[in-house]
């Protein structure tokens, strides 16, 4: 299933949530299991971003209307950003070099 990053920084509503109920973040996490994105991983971090998220969801179209979803609270703004395995790319790009046709010489 393909895995995407979710970058998010809360909004000064969505700190008054998360300072007044913490649990409110483990809540959406079974919120985004309810529309078939599974939460990886999850991270609290400093600076530009509160939260890295690692989800997997079953297409563009299902992440995309669960970030639409969760921005249209008010609460966070996020950045959605599809991820591919070191491992997939390396694969892909030996693949096109491989696949790779050489030129005719004269």
């Amino acid at each position: 299933m393909p895995i995407y990053i979710l970058l998010s920084r809360l909004t000064s509503e969505g700190r008054k949530t998360v300072n007044e109920r913490p649990g409110r973040i483990k809540e959406v996490d079974r919120e985004l299991e309810q529309t078939g994105v599974r939460v990886i991983e999850q991270y609290a971090t400093l600076g530009r971003y509160d939260f890295v998220n690692i989800v997997e969801a079953p297409d563009n179209e299902t992440i995309g209307k669960v970030s639409v979803k969760l921005c249209s609270r008010g609460t966070v703004d996020l950045v959605t950003l599809p991820a591919v395995s070191v491992e997939s790319l390396v694969e892909s790009l030996n693949l096109a070099r491989a696949q790779k046709v050489p030129p005719v010489e004269d």
